[in-house]
């Protein structure tokens, strides 16, 4: 049953595609693959509790002509680069689903704010607190929310069992800049339990 205490969260769910997560992804987060089952954890509870999930992911250009400058030698005439869409590393990675209810975001840049409509459609929703999972901690996680910051969203959450960085150390130093801003930063027992 859907607690309407939390109409006004939303869970983004950032970059859990194959190319991120997979022992053979293009663009592999050491830290990516051991998160998953906390990943899915959390979608359940978001589900559980009516709080709008929404996916961010990214899917390029197979030419590469929407990525960042520093990453177009990476689609090279006759390869597959990193989450083209349509490409099996753009899906999301097994065990994680679009249903119905949830929104999907592309972005093409780090924050899934940037050149998208995501925040004017969750202001439209009435969103105004957030709770974040998904790689990479240091790039799409933590510039998504000092732009939430930013935006003026009342309530970050990061769950940091549920986030992943290439080691442990740079997602703990990220964390903590985050926590220097505002943020919070519970574990996934302590936000399943939390009564916000």
């Amino acid at each position: 049953m859907a607690d309407t205490k939390f109409n006004n969260t939303a869970l983004l769910v950032i970059d859990m595609q194959n190319d991120f997560i997979l022992d053979d992804g293009l663009m592999r987060v050491d830290g990516g693959k051991a998160i998953v089952p906390n990943v899915i954890k959390a979608v359940e509870i978001a589900r559980q509790h009516g709080i709008l999930v929404v996916w961010v992911v990214r899917e390029h250009d197979p030419q590469g002509r929407d990525v960042e400058l520093f990453r177009r030698h990476l689609y090279s005439t006759g390869t597959v680069g990193p989450t083209s869409k349509g490409s099996p590393g753009a899906e999301l990675v097994d065990g994680l689903e679009i249903k119905e209810g949830d929104y999907k975001v592309v972005k093409m840049r780090f924050s899934a704010f940037f050149a998208t409509h995501l925040n004017s459609f969750l202001r439209t929703a009435g969103i105004d607190s957030l709770v974040i999972v998904g790689v990479q901690t240091p790039n799409c996680i933590r510039q998504t929310v000092f732009d939430a910051v930013e935006l003026d969203y009342k309530s970050i959450t990061i769950i940091v069992d549920a986030t992943a960085a290439a080691t442990p150390e740079i997602h703990a130093a990220n964390i903590f800049d985050m926590k220097n801003v505002g943020i919070a930063a519970l574990s996934l027992q302590e936000w399943s339990k939390a009564d916000w």
